[in-house]
């Protein structure tokens, strides 16, 4: 039997707020400032989705302790810029969220101090303050399923009654590894192949998610 739905778990940079796009932008620079030449495809692939201490550990193991330490500040730098010239919700987020009756909170690789900041410019930090988790507070990042584990557990709901929202290959792979559904969306920077797996149902538009999970909250095998 499968369990209704009781906690939606929402990551944040590309689901909630339409920041992933900024971050590859700066990635993209950085590897040309600093010598490593990265395609967009490229930045995708191995840093989205991951946490800070995880990609400075990538950088540094590629160009050196020293430049990784100025390039996690520069990135810092130039994702603040532009988060602040215009960052927005996700396209159809608003509408979902007002139809969504469930519990939600985030949980993302994220630091806090930055999704204060992305949450904060788009009006939505209040609207999930005190349900906020992020990568910072457990000892590995996604793709491990700890920081969903610990949203489930922080929230008082079993992982196999938990959804979560994703739109990273690294998300999703935690979302399963914590025993619970996926919702892999894939209106943003991740192409739907590199989402789709076990326990998981791709889709591309915010609009859809209500509907999703309230499919799935009804369903009992």
């Amino acid at each position: 039997m499968i369990k209704p739905i009781e906690l939606v778990i929402f990551d944040c940079d590309g689901v909630l707020v339409d920041s992933e796009v900024i971050a590859v932008r700066v990635l993209v620079r950085l590897g040309e400032e600093y010598g490593w030449p990265l395609t967009e495809a490229e930045a995708i692939e191995r840093f989205v989705g991951r946490s800070e201490a995880v990609n400075n550990a990538l950088v540094a193991e590629r160009l050196g302790a020293e430049v990784a330490a100025v390039w996690g500040k520069r990135f810092v730098e130039l994702h603040t810029e532009a988060v602040d010239a215009g960052l927005t919700p996700v396209d159809g987020l608003p509408e979902a969220l007002a139809a969504i009756t469930l519990p939600t909170c985030v949980a993302s690789s994220g630091t806090h101090e930055k999704m204060r900041h992305t949450l904060g410019r788009t009006g939505l930090h209040d609207r999930f303050a005190g349900r906020i988790f992020s990568a910072t507070e457990v000892g590995r990042g996604k793709p491990a399923p700890d920081l969903f584990l610990h949203a489930a557990r922080s929230m008082g709901v079993d992982p196999a009654a938990c959804v979560v929202v994703e739109d990273s290959r690294p998300g999703v792979e935690a979302a399963r590894a914590a025993g619970m559904r996926a919702l892999g969306y894939a209106g943003g920077v991740t192409a739907a192949e590199r989402l789709a797996g076990p326990g998981t149902v791709v889709f591309h538009d915010m609009r859809e998610l209500p509907g999703l999970i309230a499919a799935g909250s009804v369903h009992q095998g």
